[in-house]
């Protein structure tokens, strides 16, 4: 029986980013089609399973699907085959899957796109590294100092 990954997506007007959380991935299969058919399938590090398809939003263009695979996750970076915000990643209005989540570490909302310096901007240049990711049991956590010793009491 096949497992789901985690995906963790996030998306610019001209792009969309998914990571799929998988440690140690072994026969990685990434297929995106034109219509906004996406597929991966992979093996876990005790040999478990891993698969699943999405129906996207919109359509992509498949030869500018750059995957790179790193020693925690895999990341996926598409282009949109017309520049534009999707209202969400699927084609589907019921709730996308409890393994889909939003990925908040890339995530910018349409008005920041063009303010933002983000690393994800320069990945044209070449695949993204992914030698040592950014995740951690932490995500999604926020740093809150300690206003006692702020204050000085």
């Amino acid at each position: 029986m096949s497992r789901h990954p985690e995906v963790l997506w996030a998306q610019r007007s001209d792009k969309v980013y998914l990571t799929i959380a998988l440690p140690d991935a072994k026969n990685v299969s990434v297929k995106s089609e034109p219509q906004g058919l996406f597929s991966f399938s992979a093996t876990g590090k005790q040999g478990e399973s891993f698969d699943f398809s999405l129906e996207l939003y919109g359509s992509v263009i498949s030869e500018g699907c750059k995957v790179s695979v790193g020693l925690r996750n895999i990341i996926c970076s598409m282009q949109k085959e017309q520049k534009g915000w999707w209202k969400r990643l699927l084609k589907s209005e019921e709730k996308p899957a409890p393994y889909i989540k939003v990925d908040w570490n890339k995530w910018c909302d349409e008005d920041e796109e063009e303010s933002l310096n983000s690393d994800l901007a320069s990945d044209d240049d070449g695949d993204v590294d992914v030698g040592e990711d950014e995740s951690s049991d932490e995500d999604g956590m926020l740093y809150i100092p300690d206003l006692k010793k702020a204050v000085g009491k």
